[in-house]
């Protein structure tokens, strides 16, 4: 069940990719308005403290997503050792 999780999700890395780097875009703009907030007028702050926890979700899905595409391929190219007859004689 989890392996399949891993494998939807890493389904698409160029998505995951497109939702990281959107998040970090709405970091940087919280980010700025809390700034500006700090040095003209407290409601800037607010809105930078609103578009944060967006930005923080965005960017944990779509980094999510990336890992999970590369767990993925290291599932795919891991395969179980075949048991040796010979070595428990």
């Amino acid at each position: 069940m989890l392996k399949q999780w891993i494998f939807r999700l890493g389904s698409h890395p160029k998505l995951s990719l497109k939702r990281f780097f959107r998040g970090v875009a709405l970091f940087v703009l919280a980010v700025i308005f809390i700034a500006l907030g700090y040095y003209y007028h407290y409601a800037l702050q607010i809105v930078g403290l609103i578009i944060l926890p967006m930005a923080l979700f965005f960017t944990a899905w779509g980094y999510l997503g990336i890992f999970a595409n590369r767990f993925s391929q290291v599932l795919n190219n891991t395969t179980p050792e075949q048991d040796d007859p010979e070595l428990w004689r």
